[in-house]
């Protein structure tokens, strides 16, 4: 008999603390902290509190028509396992991040090929703000004002050669800045991909920041990849290299879980999780669930690209 062991820092969905609960107990902790915030030095503020600038960007028709989730439910509740499995643990340790000076290599099947810095690749004077809904494969949910541009802006300052049908994405691994890398929970870089009329979509967006203000560090600072329609582990943070290829992409899930995790990963609520069902979801700071819905609501948007393709095998 084949009897699976889970590695230690592997979690079962129900051993997840509730988000209800774990926003609460940050609240205590943050008053504690506060009552003992006069031993620490100033360097260990400056060195945790960065500041977060003011984004300005015109407002877009991309919105839900629902309440936006609580900011700080935003910025606490999270997965970037770079940081650890925790869903408070990017908040606690992506202090040490260091978002700035930000550059992107881009290579592959790209007539423009270089390493460029952040500011020569998004255009800070063309930012969108959009409101967006977030799915993840825990079935939890939210709605997110993010700020940025849409991706195929920088795909078309790359120029794709005629070749290219995919883009491949690549994060940071720096074990002095993302403590989570000790820990082989993933094969490290985190990699992610999309087909290239994906990526060209009017949905797929790279973010640089949400709430009208720069990306928090734990949200995937300072350049991160927003697919709405797919689930949110697709969507790949602090993005650090972009390769344009002819051949499908390795991605990190499909890597460790093939089975759990394909690499389309479109919001599919007809096809379960081996360990759970898809077709319900929870909205951080709500009661109860609601219906997932297909594409996650995008269906009219996107649906097209798939058209003839059966989801449940290209899950």
């Amino acid at each position: 008999m084949l009897i699976k062991r889970s590695e230690r820092w592997q979690e079962s969905e129900n051993s997840v603390t509730s988000e209800t609960i774990y926003l609460n107990r940050r609240r205590l902790l943050a008053g504690a902290a506060v009552a003992g915030a006069a031993a620490l030095a100033p360097s260990v503020f400056a060195q945790r509190d960065r500041v977060l600038k003011p984004l300005a960007a015109r407002s877009t028709a991309f919105d839900p028509g629902e309440s936006p989730t609580p900011e700080a439910a935003i910025t606490q509740y999270n997965n970037y396992y770079e940081f650890g499995t925790g869903k408070d643990d990017p908040a606690e340790n992506a202090w040490r991040l260091k978002p700035a000076p930000w550059s992107v290599k881009v290579d592959g099947l790209v007539d423009k090929p270089a390493t460029y810095a952040l500011e020569d690749l998004v255009d800070f004077n063309a930012l969108e703000d959009r409101i967006y809904r977030l799915r993840c494969v825990e079935a939890w949910s939210m709605i997110v004002p993010w700020v940025g541009i849409p991706l195929a802006s920088v795909l078309k300052k790359i120029e794709p050669q005629s070749g290219a049908k995919y883009v491949a994405f690549e994060t940071l691994a720096d074990r002095k800045q993302m403590p989570g890398l000790r820990w082989p929970v993933l094969d490290w870089p985190y990699t992610e991909g999309l087909r290239l009329d994906e990526a060209m979509n009017d949905l797929a967006f790279l973010a640089v920041g949400l709430y009208g203000k720069e990306l928090p560090n734990q949200n995937g600072a300072p350049l991160r990849l927003v697919v709405p329609w797919k689930y949110g582990f697709k969507s790949i943070k602090s993005i650090v290299r972009i390769s344009l290829t002819d051949t499908q992409p390795a991605t990190s899930w499909n890597i460790s879980a093939p089975r759990e995790y394909g690499f389309y990963s479109n919001v599919n609520p007809m096809v379960n999780h081996p360990r759970w069902s898809q077709r319900r979801e929870r909205r951080i700071g709500e009661f109860g669930r609601r219906e997932t819905a297909m594409f996650n609501g995008y269906g009219d948007l996107v649906a097209d690209m798939y058209a003839g393709m059966d989801l449940s095998k290209n899950y």
